[in-house]
């Protein structure tokens, strides 16, 4: 089972601006648009995004031994979603996300948008996928969007062909 971040200790967010950068506005909706049930309507952003951080005393308390734990995969999925779509709004492109990860927590994330490869990454210890502070999650996050637009930048033919 993973340990996550106790409910009571919700990230303290500094300043507005990071709950309003493009990145992470995209990750609270996704999040809200699972919430079927409306269970989650009355908690504030920061909570939700709260199941994100993974300080380094609770990831070395998971094991790594076994399938990751469902939750975990939930979360990966969620996150590398709002990745496609951020890209998908700074490129105007419709994106493709090709996830695969195998029963011992390894796997690749591929993006592509036609013909080209946006991003590739390479994921490793997902059974202990999270991290350090919501600002992290921001800036890896808002990272991989511009590292995918660059990239389309630099190759707009292949990438609208």
């Amino acid at each position: 089972m993973t340990t996550l971040a106790d409910p009571a200790s919700i990230p303290a967010v500094d300043d507005g601006k990071l709950l309003s950068t493009p990145f992470i506005k995209c990750l609270v909706r996704l999040i809200r648009a699972q919430d079927s049930y409306g269970s989650w309507d009355g908690k504030c952003d920061t909570e939700l995004l709260a199941k994100f951080i993974v300080k380094e005393e609770q990831r070395r308390a998971i094991p790594i031994i076994g399938d990751p734990d469902p939750y975990v995969l939930w979360r990966l999925d969620v996150y590398y979603a709002a990745v496609g779509l951020s890209i998908e709004a700074r490129s105007d492109l419709f994106v493709s996300r090709t996830m695969e990860i195998s029963a011992e927590g390894f796997g690749r994330v591929v993006f592509t948008t036609k013909r080209l490869v946006v991003l590739s990454k390479t994921l490793r210890g997902v059974h202990r996928f999270g991290f350090d502070t919501l600002r992290k999650c921001a800036k890896t996050g808002t990272k991989l969007v511009k590292d995918a637009v660059a990239v389309i930048e630099a190759y707009p033919d292949v990438a609208r062909a």
